[in-house]
């Protein structure tokens, strides 16, 4: 895709965020919408090639809608200044682990991959699959395409204490304080844009597919927590 005529117009957006500006230039957005939906298209595709778990996927489908939701927010503008979408499976009812990609006004380009804020039953699996037998979870950490590309899982909003129930002198307590289990890169493509951007998004998301799967398998098998 044409990545400066999207640079300047989310950067232009940002200046100019009104329902009337965006209108003028909504065909310029459509243009430019279609190519991201063409770029998520073959990111998608990239990924279904080492990650059969994602689920039935359209490009289309995938890409966050560009207005915001002003009701709950003191922030009253009425569109986002990037274009996001998500790969994986999902569901009405619960979120799955999934990948995700983001190019905002700023020239920032965001891969990330991972569980945002699981809901209440995944998340307590996730902490007894860590609490009871961290090998599996160990490994995901050590791996060393995830190690050199991510450097290791976010602690963004970690939680000053361990939850209720599990004891501070766990070898994994730190991640079981994680509110979310996500690993995140970005670059500036103000700065370079990458030569194939679809196979250098999708090879991110390649070295983030250790912990995309185990926790889609935590989340998927793991048994019931009985602590409270």
């Amino acid at each position: 895709m044409h990545i400066p005529a999207l640079l300047q117009f989310l950067h232009e957006l940002s200046e100019n965020n009104t329902k009337s500006w965006f209108l003028h230039n909504k065909p310029h957005y459509d243009i430019l919408r279609a190519e991201f939906i063409d770029l998520i298209a073959d990111v998608g595709k990239r990924i279904q090639q080492f990650d059969n778990g994602i689920g039935p996927f359209e490009a289309k489908k995938a890409l966050f809608r560009i207005h915001r939701d002003v009701r709950f927010s003191k922030d009253k503008s009425p569109l986002k200044t990037h274009l996001g979408a998500v790969i994986g499976a999902r569901t009405t009812d619960k979120a799955r682990p999934v990948y995700y990609i983001h190019i905002d006004h700023t020239g920032k380009l965001l891969v990330a991959s991972g569980f945002w804020m699981p809901e209440k039953d995944a998340h307590k699996k996730i902490r007894e699959a860590l609490a009871d037998n961290s090998k599996s979870f160990t490994k995901v950490l050590k791996d060393k395409r995830f190690v050199d590309t991510y450097g290791g899982l976010s602690d963004e909003d970690r939680m000053l204490r361990p939850p209720k129930g599990y004891s501070a002198d766990l070898p994994m307590i730190e991640y079981i304080k994680n509110r979310h289990y996500i690993c995140a890169v970005e670059t500036n493509l103000h700065k370079k844009v990458p030569k194939d951007l679809a196979a250098w998004i999708a090879e991110r998301c390649e070295a983030a597919y250790p912990l995309v799967k185990w926790l889609r398998d935590t989340t998927a098998t793991a048994a019931s927590s009985t602590r409270g």
